[in-house]
């Protein structure tokens, strides 16, 4: 009698395998070889559950951009303002080693998206949720009279978003910048001007 595989389960060890290459030995390692090693199957068996690697890429920033969206809203649950909008941007900035690591991956996949628009298929719409959520922070910050009623909400959500994806960046490309603190730093610089006290 043939085995019964799980197709979605499978998947998601081949995902899994993925991720561990790239937190382990950094998105470049990431091969199909290496991924079928970590798995202890030859390369071939990666094929009968993706069309290509550029796929396996594509699941694993899915499966990452979810893993952060869950994190945020527990991070931001029961809060509201500023307090919430810092637990967001905690979640997103790469203030830590799996933050670090899932920056890794979205960049890849977004390097990957710049020169093939159809590995864009089903992927996760995170940036447009994360900029709502901050919108909405900043907006709650401005009712709970922590920022000026003046603030221009949009534009600075956009700004905050952009400090938090750049970072991400700097934490790919391994530029001595991603200090924690001065992650934080540069959030607090944009804040500052809008804040009440």
């Amino acid at each position: 009698m043939p085995k019964i595989v799980d197709h979605d389960q499978r998947r998601g060890e081949i995902v899994d395998a993925f991720l561990s290459v790239v937190g382990r030995d950094g998105p470049a390692a990431a091969s199909s070889r290496a991924i079928a090693a970590e798995l202890g199957v030859g390369a071939g068996a990666l094929w009968h559950y993706f069309d290509s690697l550029d796929a396996v890429v594509a699941a694993a920033c899915r499966q990452v951009l979810k893993g952060a969206d869950a994190r945020i809203a527990a991070a931001a649950a029961g809060r509201r303002g500023l307090n919430a909008l810092e637990a967001t941007l905690c979640e997103i900035l790469p203030l830590a080693k799996h933050t670090r690591d899932e920056a890794k991956v979205v960049m890849g996949f977004w390097g990957r998206l710049a020169v093939d628009r159809q590995i864009a298929t089903g992927k996760s719409d995170a940036l447009s949720m994360w900029g709502g959520r901050v919108r909405r922070h900043l907006t709650e910050a401005v009712e709970d009279g922590e920022l000026v009623r003046d603030v221009p909400v949009d534009c600075l959500a956009d700004v905050l978003l952009s400090i938090a994806i750049g970072q991400q960046v700097h934490a790919v490309l391994d530029a001595g910048q991603d200090d924690p603190q001065r992650q934080l730093a540069l959030v607090q610089h944009c804040l500052k001007p809008w804040r009440l006290s």
